[in-house]
């Protein structure tokens, strides 16, 4: 038997302007979630970003929402974990990942409901070190997805490892990166896709193959590609008998298991399509792994280099540089105000920059000034004024409580230095 198990990914940021979500949900969203629907059999798993999930809901496309939660009651999808405003984790403190991760699975639950129960974690951009496992476990997450490029060990296809912390153990599932992108990319159609899974196979036991990618992939990015490719993958892999060296369609109402049949050295072989968490219950636990720091962009170059987050933090980006000492004083002076504030002004404006915060951890304003190849200035601009907004709001809930003279002094200089960032940040926009 071979397992595949697709996962798509959902997000947008805090900044993006309601006519691109319109236009992604019209190309992407909504036909992704009609071929999940058409197809009585077919599997997903789903991340989707807290985010997202409220502005689709505040601009009127309630309707991805409520078709999400048909298919999960459906039990055609499962949902994932993750952080809410799509933050790279490794980058930020402790306490930020665990008040990301907390504030997206209230959200979701709030919108989807009991169908919300997410077993695995999905880290935003598949970035990941040795710090954000304690907190995803301490979530309660069964399991965690990353890139294949984090594998340290000989690649698993039947067997299941695992990360932890203390003696606490995390189920570790790694994404066939290169099947991944040649999906992503345009580079493999429907019939050359199943026949790849084929040839994976190799010896008698069953294995498992795990893609993913960005929903958007699906008509945004490659118009049409929901249909081209993933409905052609889902018609071809229908539930079907082996009869006397025959393959017979089985009728609708005796399908049980969305299968695939081939023969291999005069044996018959199946494909069948499954959630991740489905994997747990096929496959034995192997061992206790350290996985490379990595994110699902990251080259094997970059892992030699030490830049594990290359497309959010280059050390050779002086743009990346900039923006995260930025985000450093922004963080260290809200938190700062948030220990101060001891009137009802202060504790109002503090509150403002707590939760403007949490948005401007968003990775999206890193990603497009990564020059590899994106570069938006409109964009970078957009996460540069939320966290300046955070600063306004944080410096402001300093200044009007009842610390001493010394520490809004004190704090002053970091907001003046942080101001002095963004203006250097701006004038590299004009430059380049």
């Amino acid at each position: 038997m071979i397992y595949w198990a697709p996962l798509f990914h959902f997000y947008q940021p805090p900044t993006q302007v309601r006519g691109i979500l319109l236009k992604i949900s019209n190309e992407a969203y909504r036909p992704l979630l009609e071929v999940l629907d058409d197809y009585p059999h077919a599997k997903a798993t789903v991340n989707i970003n807290g985010v997202l999930t409220e502005i689709l809901w505040e601009c009127g496309h309630s309707d991805i929402i409520n078709k999400l939660k048909k298919l999960a009651e459906d039990k055609k999808i499962e949902f994932t974990g993750s952080a809410k405003y799509h933050p790279i984790l490794p980058l930020i403190p402790t306490e930020e990942i665990e008040r990301q991760i907390r504030r997206n699975h209230l959200t979701n639950r709030h919108f989807f409901g009991d169908v919300y129960i997410p077993r695995g974690f999905f880290p935003p951009e598949m970035c990941y070190s040795q710090d954000i496992v304690e907190p995803v476990i301490e979530s309660r997450h069964e399991w965690i997805i990353l890139s294949g490029v984090a594998c340290p060990v000989v690649w698993p296809m039947d067997v299941i490892h695992e990360v932890g912390y203390d003696e606490e153990q995390l189920a570790a599932f790694f994404r066939d990166d290169i099947l991944s992108n040649k999906i992503s990319f345009k580079d493999i159609d429907g019939k050359s896709f199943i026949d790849h899974l084929k040839q994976l196979y190799k010896g008698e036991s069953d294995i498992y193959v795990i893609t993913a990618m960005d929903a958007e992939t699906f008509g945004h990015h490659i118009r049409n590609w929901e249909k081209l490719f993933l409905a052609e993958v889902y018609e071809t892999l229908e539930p079907v008998e082996f009869d006397k060296g025959t393959v017979q369609q089985k009728p609708l109402a005796e399908q049980h298991r969305r299968l695939f049949e081939f023969q291999r050295n005069g044996e018959i072989k199946q494909i069948e399509i499954v959630t991740i968490s489905q994997l747990l219950e096929h496959f034995p636990k192997g061992s206790r792994i350290e996985p490379r720091p990595s994110s699902w962009s990251t080259t094997g170059d970059d892992l030699k280099a030490r830049n594990y987050y290359p497309l959010w933090k280059d050390k050779d980006n002086a743009v990346h540089q900039m923006q995260w000492e930025h985000l450093s004083i922004v963080m260290d002076v809200t938190l700062k105000a948030y220990e101060l504030a001891d009137n009802p002004s202060s504790r109002h404006f503090v509150s403002i920059a707590r939760s403007l915060l949490d948005q401007a951890l968003h990775s999206d304003q890193f990603w497009w000034a990564s020059k590899r190849p994106m570069w938006d200035i409109n964009m970078i601009h957009r996460g540069l004024n939320l966290q300046r907004e955070v600063l306004v709001n944080a410096y402001k809930a300093i200044s009007v409580s009842g610390c001493s003279p010394q520490t809004k002094k004190e704090y002053h200089y970091k907001e003046v230095a942080a101001r002095h960032i963004s203006y250097e940040i701006t004038d590299s926009l004009y430059a380049d």
